[in-house]
């Protein structure tokens, strides 16, 4: 059954939620970001998807204080994407609490570096990034083109290694207009032994259910569950399974 995984965007200091990647669209949330973290642990979520905006647009990790400070009062199992790029970066990332990071823009610039961490690291510690508006690749914050289209960019990394991919169809993010279905499911067909992640557009439990359908091993619920378009009580058969696997 697929894997329900919460999302907290960080940028200056707050939780937000931009629409269709814009960062000149955002939803600013009053929330306290670790306690936030600590009610999904309660509602029965295992895993959380945690992104620096800033260090994302920045090219260096900037909010690492957040990541230790929801790894040391909750149990999720986190990973941690915005902004690592070097060594330093992957090290504190990990040190501070993350079980995986999800790289992107790395991906992108420099092959080497994330194809000697995948040798050293192993690829459970990784899940490739692919953020893709109209089928090609955007980097550093969805603020510039990859230059190389989505399934090039699989290609290549799955060749290397990768198993775990979370897929962002940028036109859908934050606007809860459901998800790519027919994307995700293009994906699939092509590479089936991949563990992908959805995430973008998702609004209801039936857009859950479609992906869940399609043998997607995961999806990322943000903009949904801040504003209470999903209610943790309607995931309980979701929930139970991902507490038991």
């Amino acid at each position: 059954m697929i894997r329900l995984i919460p999302a907290i965007d960080i940028m200056e200091g707050r939780c937000v939620r931009l629409e269709k990647g814009d960062f000149g669209r955002q939803t600013n949330y009053t929330v306290d970001m670790p306690e936030l973290a600590v009610q999904y642990e309660q509602a029965g979520f295992t895993r959380l998807h945690l992104v620096d905006l800033d260090g994302a647009r920045a090219g260096v990790v900037k909010n690492l204080n957040v990541l230790g400070k929801i790894c040391s009062v909750t149990g999720l199992v986190v990973d941690f994407g915005g902004g690592v790029q070097s060594e330093a970066d992957l090290e504190q990332v990990f040190h501070a609490g993350a079980a995986m990071v999800t790289v992107g823009s790395l991906a992108v610039k420099n092959r080497n570096l994330l194809q000697q961490w995948l040798l050293r690291y192993g690829p459970s510690r990784f899940i490739l990034g692919a953020d893709v508006r109209n089928r090609r690749i955007l980097i550093s914050g969805w603020t510039g083109e990859a230059g190389t289209g989505l399934f090039e960019f699989l290609e290549y990394w799955i060749s290397q290694g990768v198993e775990q991919v979370l897929c962002t169809d940028i036109e859908k993010d934050g606007m809860l207009t459901g998800p790519s279905v027919e994307l995700y499911q293009e994906i699939m067909d092509r590479f089936p032994g991949i563990r992908l992640i959805a995430s973008g557009g998702i609004s209801s439990v039936e857009d859950i259910k479609r992906l869940n359908e399609s043998g997607i091993s995961g999806v990322v619920l943000g903009k949904a569950l801040l504003e209470g378009k999903i209610k943790p009580d309607e995931l309980e058969p979701f929930l139970k399974n991902n507490q038991t696997n």
